[in-house]
């Protein structure tokens, strides 16, 4: 059965089937003007100098990694979180870099600062912190670790499309990394984007994505590179969606708030934590559930009966995953392990009503009166 209510769906208007089918139209179909005009008002919305579509989100972390020198087979460390969807260690490993996990922390689900000073070493070489579900890390810490220590730092903001931090827009602190899934806060269908302040980081990040060429001639391959382009036809849409992106956001918002308005009366669920400095864009909605008789994969299959689809991002800390234990994990991450049971996202999509949220909380309700 269909459920009723989806974990997320994409908005998708008559504006973005316009802006595709026009490229559809002009015959030109790859990486053209298109990118170029979505990758200048992306750079412009998150106040950076450059910005370089790609393929994904996974395709911006591994260009990012590659275009700052980091791995070749050197083993050089990188500092990253357990609790994130698995490209960003695996990115780390496509360079030749070695994933390093610092734990993180129970108010916010990010990387805990304070772990990540104990896990540096002389090899470790950057810091990848995540903005989690669409709320930023600590950055102002992790600047200044990175700072203190000459690390390079590089933002999984993936999930945080518009968050902030102390007015600051995620993917603005050093080079950011976004995703453009249909799951996320906006689309290109498949897609990413690279930001950045360093001239030096967007010429190789350009070159890396497309064979290593350069802008000197075409055909002239100056490094070794990928085919990691975006089509103009993702970008077309793109530029539409970004143009709903603060429509989008302040819609996420307001049913977050709904949600924790009328969640957070009940025992054993833990809505979500919001920093003060930061600006939340609720890519998830995620609470903790901590009742004494009732278990989070319980709840979700309660939920899943009555209609409404939920999502655990992330039932296993990446060091437990079984690619990592083979490679020889054994992590003891104590905060991100125990997270990982108790997670459970709702629906908080802009497509949502007000009577799609009562009827998730009264379901909610009704599932921990027994």
């Amino acid at each position: 059965m269909m459920p009723r209510i989806q974990i997320s769906t994409p908005v998708i208007g008559e504006e973005e089937k316009e802006a595709v089918r026009d490229v559809l139209d002009s015959g030109m179909l790859a990486q053209g003007e298109k990118v170029k005009e979505f990758e200048f008002l992306f750079a412009d919305f998150i106040s950076v100098e450059h910005a370089v579509a790609v393929s994904s989100g996974t395709a911006a972390l591994h260009i990012a990694l590659k275009a700052h020198d980091i791995g070749d087979d050197n083993q050089d460390e990188v500092i990253t979180t357990p609790f994130t969807f698995i490209s960003t260690a695996n990115s780390i490993l496509f360079v030749g870099g070695k994933p390093v996990f610092a734990d993180i922390s129970e108010k916010d689900f990010d990387i805990n600062p304070e772990d990540i000073v104990e896990k540096i070493t002389n090899r470790t070489r950057a810091i990848i912190p995540v903005h989690l579900y669409g709320q930023p890390a600590e950055m102002k810490a992790i600047m200044e670790i990175a700072e203190d220590h000459k690390l390079i730092v590089i933002e999984d903001a993936c999930q945080a499309h518009g968050a902030e931090y102390e007015g600051k827009k995620a993917g603005s602190f050093a080079t950011g990394c976004f995703s453009f899934y249909p799951t996320k806060n906006m689309t290109t269908g498949e897609g990413g984007m690279i930001t950045t302040n360093d001239a030096k980081v967007a010429e190789l990040a350009g070159m890396i994505r497309n064979h290593g060429t350069g802008k000197r001639q075409k055909y002239e391959h100056e490094i070794l590179g990928y085919n990691l382009r975006m089509t103009d036809i993702s970008a077309a849409m793109g530029i539409a969606q970004l143009k709903r992106l603060v429509e989008f956001t302040k819609k996420r918002q307001e049913n977050a708030h709904y949600l924790s308005k009328r969640l957070n009366k009940l025992d054993g669920i833990i809505i979500p934590g919001i920093k003060d400095k930061c600006l939340h864009v609720f890519h998830q909605y995620t609470i903790r559930v901590v009742h004494p008789s009732i278990t989070r994969d319980k709840l979700a299959e309660a939920l899943m009966n009555k209609g409404i689809k939920t999502g655990v991002y992330y039932p296993i800390p990446i060091h437990k995953q079984p690619l990592y234990r083979k490679l020889g994990y054994k992590d003891a991450l104590p905060v991100a392990e125990e997270i990982s049971t108790e997670v459970l996202s709702l629906p908080v999509h802009p497509a949502l009503k007000k009577e799609d949220l009562d009827y998730i909380c009264d379901a909610i309700e009704e599932e921990l009166r027994f």
